[in-house]
C-alpha cells in the first residue's frame, strides 16, 4: 500500500504520521489507528497498511511525539524489564484526555484536507491504550467520529470522572468493543456497565469476547493469537464498512 510520511502540526509541536492508502485514485473514507502502549512501530505500520488494503485512508500517528525521538520498545520483553516497564508506563501516563482530544481534532483536520480522503466524519480504532483512546474520542468528538473500535482496550470503565463510559450520552458513533478473556483491564463487570451506558444513551454498539489474552490482535505482543487476529479484522471492517460508507 502507498505510505506517505508526513508531520502534523499540533498545539504542542510536530507529530510524525504515516498515511496509508489503497492503490488507485480514491478518495477513501478516513481512519485514525491508535497503537497500544508500545506506540507507533513496524508492527503498527504493517497493521495500518493492511487496513488500508480494505479500502481506507489510514493515519497512524506517533502519539508519543512530545517525547522527541524516543527509543522503540521491544514488546516481547518491555513489561518484564523493570526499567522498560517504568518507561512505557510513564509515557502512556503522560497522555491526558485533553491532549488526546486536541491531537485527534488536528489529525482529523489533516485527513479532511487530504485529496485521498472522502467525507468529513471518520473512523477511529485502537488497541490496548489505543482502544481506550478510540472510545473516548467517540464522546469527545461526536460530530467528527462516525465509528470507534476498541480491541483488548483497557480502562473503558473506571471510577475516574473522565472514564470513557461516562461519555456515552455524547456519542453519535457506532461503537465496537472486542474484549480479551481474563483481562483485568476490561472485566465482564466493566462490559456490563459499558453496555448499560451505551444502551441508555441509544448508541449503536456491540461488545464481544475473544478467546484469547490481552494483546491478541497485535503481532509483536507475546499473547498474539492468529485466529483472534483474523476475527478482529472481520469485525473491524464490518463496522467501518457500515458506518463510513459513502
Amino acid at each position: 500500500m502507498p505510505d506517505i510520511t508526513d508531520n502534523v502540526t499540533t498545539a504542542d509541536g510536530n507529530c510524525p504520521v504515516h498515511l496509508f492508502t489503497p492503490d488507485g485514485p480514491g478518495p477513501w473514507p478516513g481512519v485514525v489507528m491508535y497503537p497500544d502502549a508500545g506506540g507507533a512501530r513496524d508492527t503498527f505500520r504493517q497493521m495500518a497498511s493492511k487496513l488500508a488494503g480494505f479500502g481506507y485512508a489510514v493515519l497512524l500517528p506517533d502519539v508519543y511525539y512530545r517525547h522527541g525521538s524516543w527509543a522503540p520498545f521491544d514488546m516481547r520483553t518491555a513489561f518484564a524489564d523493570p526499567g522498560e516497564r517504568n518507561r512505557i508506563m510513564s509515557m502512556m501516563g503522560s497522555l491526558t484526555p485533553d491532549m488526546i482530544a486536541g491531537d485527534a481534532d488536528t489529525f482529523l483536520d489533516y485527513l479532511s484536507a487530504r485529496p485521498e480522503v472522502a467525507g468529513q466524519r471518520f473512523g477511529v480504532c485502537g488497541y490496548c491504550m489505543g482502544g481506550r483512546i478510540s472510545v473516548r474520542l467517540a464522546g469527545r468528538l461526536p460530530d467528527r467520529v462516525a465509528a470507534a473500535a476498541s480491541f483488548h482496550g483497557g480502562g473503558l470503565v473506571t471510577d475516574s470522572p473522565d472514564s470513557p463510559h461516562l461519555l456515552a450520552d455524547r456519542m453519535t458513533a457506532t461503537v465496537y468493543v472486542g474484549g480479551a478473556e481474563n483481562d483485568a483491564s476490561f472485566t465482564p463487570d466493566d462490559a456490563e456497565q459499558l453496555d448499560k451506558a451505551l444502551t441508555a444513551a441509544g448508541v449503536q454498539h456491540r461488545i464481544e469476547w475473544y478467546q484469547a489474552a490481552h494483546g491478541f490482535a497485535v503481532p509483536d505482543n507475546p499473547p498474539y493469537d492468529s485466529a483472534s487476529d483474523e476475527r478482529h479484522w472481520t469485525a473491524l471492517t464490518q463496522v467501518f464498512d457500515a458506518a463510513l460508507a459513502s
